[in-house]
């Protein structure tokens, strides 16, 4: 049939790479094309000037050598106190229920108390004598491998605003997530699963799923969302009867998608989806496997805590077990949140002993795991661990017994590739109220992350909205005194 020249639907367009392919598919050479194809390491090697093509989770180059492939951030919701886990303060324990002399910032409540001791002991452990409170006995074994910070600061003292502070480098809704900044940089190495995977416990931040949205990079980097237990992705069992019958729904579904596509050029929301579906129809086969736990020995399971009772620790220890598995299939950055315990988080404004110990019990044995686990599997080494809160607490009580908001110092650690282990970084004041020596931002701590991803913070932008966005904003620098 003779196309009309005076037909406006009619549009020639030139011949696009997927219709080359398809019409080339009979020739031998498209054969091993195809072949090469379904290998990442052959296919997705995009340059370094081209790092936000849509639809590319595909494994690039980073800008120089790094020193780790991969980042496990875990995460503890609610600002655990500084003074009660890595930062001992005996002025605390001199001035125990003595107004506090200090002068006080504004905080989220007024219900001001005393100056408030630690109801925990520290002790030193490993060769570094590191102090650790007897809140984390398995964590204090891997002193020597840790790097503590005991000068950070934050921009915000109110959970939303922190934590997308913490996840994004901006205090608002909206920014892409550290983890999909790590897609964006250096895409995946792994087919069959998602690049950025948050393992949720039970406990989603305040701020909501924003914390792990890709914001105005492609969607292809946001975190996808992992639950505990054997199932940890709902309908995620192929619905229909043969594999051949979803294929072929996905198949014309993904044609659609890119008839459309090929008629309005290159659109995120499209080639994200092709994606998408892409991806979940081959998780459908990597998930269940994921998910079963029947290989790993019974010492593994003692080590990791799931046989525990208490609060929260099976749950937890499970979702570090999980987590080193998605390591060992090439997963990039992977972030775990906190278990429910019956305590608000380590969110303690009042009844601060009992809902730290909880929440110490439910995280400690996992992490110490997961640290020792990297390890004997040859793994460490290649592998960034971060431990840390939104914020810190106050070194004077909220009402009697429980600690406010402090985003003016606290402390997190590092452990793993290119970090220096068994150093001590920054000190807040007698109180542990302020850091005075050393002040680390939250910019800081992801320029250092990426730079031993083998990202240079200020190089790895984005144009939006008529700017090179990046996660550092215009900030950030190197911690060059915990790096090896």
């Amino acid at each position: 049939m003779k196309r009309s020249s005076h037909c406006r639907k009619f549009r020639n367009h030139g011949l696009s790479r997927r219709e080359m392919l398809q019409n080339a598919a009979c020739g031998f050479g498209a054969v091993a094309l195809s072949s090469l194809m379904a290998d990442s390491n052959y296919a997705g090697l995009v340059s370094d000037d081209e790092p936000s093509k849509p639809n590319s989770l595909r494994s690039r180059k980073s800008h120089f050598a790094p020193k780790v492939k991969r980042v496990v951030y875990l995460y503890m919701d609610g600002g655990p106190s500084q003074v009660d886990t890595f930062d001992p303060k005996p002025q605390l324990a001199k001035e125990n229920g003595k107004p506090f002399k200090m002068q006080i910032e504004p905080t989220q409540f007024n219900n001001i108390g005393n100056t408030l001791a630690s109801p925990w002991k520290f002790n030193q452990h490993g060769e570094c004598g590191t102090p650790v409170s007897e809140l984390f006995p398995h964590v204090a074994k891997h002193v020597d491998d840790m790097a503590v910070i005991r000068s950070m600061v934050s921009n915000f003292s109110e959970h939303t605003n922190a934590n997308y502070f913490l996840h994004t480098g901006n205090g608002f809704q909206g920014r892409p997530s550290m983890g999909a900044w790590v897609g964006y940089g250096l895409g995946s190495e792994c087919n069959d699963l998602p690049g950025f995977i948050v393992l949720n416990g039970g406990l989603i931040p305040p701020g909501g799923l924003d914390c792990f949205n890709s914001g105005f990079l492609p969607a292809t980097y946001q975190g996808s969302i992992f639950n505990a237990g054997n199932t940890p992705i709902a309908n995620i069992r192929r619905g229909e009867k043969t594999d051949r019958l979803q294929r072929n729904k996905l198949d014309l579904l993904n044609q659609l998608d890119r008839n459309v596509s090929e008629q309005r050029g290159s659109v995120d929301q499209i080639e994200s989806a092709i994606a998408n579906y892409e991806l979940a129809y081959r998780m459908q086969g990597s998930v269940p496997n994921l998910a079963s736990l029947e290989g790993e020995t019974e010492q593994t399971r003692e080590m990791y805590g799931l046989n525990q009772q208490s609060k929260g620790t099976a749950t937890f220890g499970r979702q570090c077990l999980v987590a080193r598995r998605l390591l060992e299939r090439g997963v990039r950055f992977i972030e775990l949140t906190c278990p429910g315990v019956g305590h608000d988080r380590w969110d303690q404004h009042t009844n601060l002993k009992n809902g730290h110990a909880e929440n110490a019990r439910a995280v400690d044995q996992g992490i110490g795991a997961l640290l020792t686990d990297l390890k004997q599997r040859g793994m460490f080494d290649d592998t960034l661990v971060i431990w840390s809160g939104e914020f810190g607490r106050t070194p004077f009580a909220q009402g009697s017994n429980g600690r406010d908001h402090n985003p003016f110092g606290f402390s997190l650690w590092l452990a793993g590739g290119g970090i220096k282990g068994g150093t001590i970084l920054g000190s807040t004041d007698e109180y542990g109220y302020k850091a005075i020596e050393n002040k680390v931002e939250i910019h800081d701590l992801h320029a250092t992350m990426l730079h031993l991803l083998g990202l240079e913070h200020k190089r790895l932008t984005y144009r939006w909205s008529g700017r090179d966005m990046r996660l550092t904003d215009v900030h950030g620098k190197l911690i060059p005194q915990i790096l090896s």
